[in-house]
């Protein structure tokens, strides 16, 4: 029996050896902080949409100017780099990883200079 964890500290027990064929997710407390940031520049007309997408490798919440658009900007969740570069990133539209790291609000700190600009700009 293999037995791992998850980023939620929960143990999963596989028999066999199998690992498992979930998705990676976003928890709530992961969740709240991302929805937190999007809310704010929400309320400062920066963005207008959203879309999660829970794949087998990673978690991606895409930010959206327009619903018909591509994401200017998305929020990864990548376990496969925790280790290494941390799991977490925010990669432009361009594909350019404008942050990375271990800790989720750190990494969502590079939305709060966009979001000055936007309040300086009322």
């Amino acid at each position: 029996m293999t037995v791992i964890t998850d980023d939620a500290s929960n143990l999963i027990a596989f028999p066999n050896g199998r690992t498992s064929d979930a998705q990676i997710v976003f928890d709530r407390r992961e969740l709240s902080a991302i929805l937190k940031v999007y809310g704010r520049m929400v309320a400062a007309g920066e963005w207008r949409d959203y879309a999660i997408d829970m794949l087998k490798d990673r978690a991606v919440f895409s930010i959206f100017r327009r619903s018909s658009e591509m994401p200017i900007y998305r929020v990864e969740k990548n376990p496969k780099f925790a280790r290494r570069q941390g799991a977490y990133q925010v990669v432009a539209a361009g594909g350019m990883v404008m942050k990375r790291g271990h800790d989720l609000s750190t990494v969502l700190n590079v939305f709060d200079r966009q979001l000055k600009n936007a309040d300086s700009g009322r």
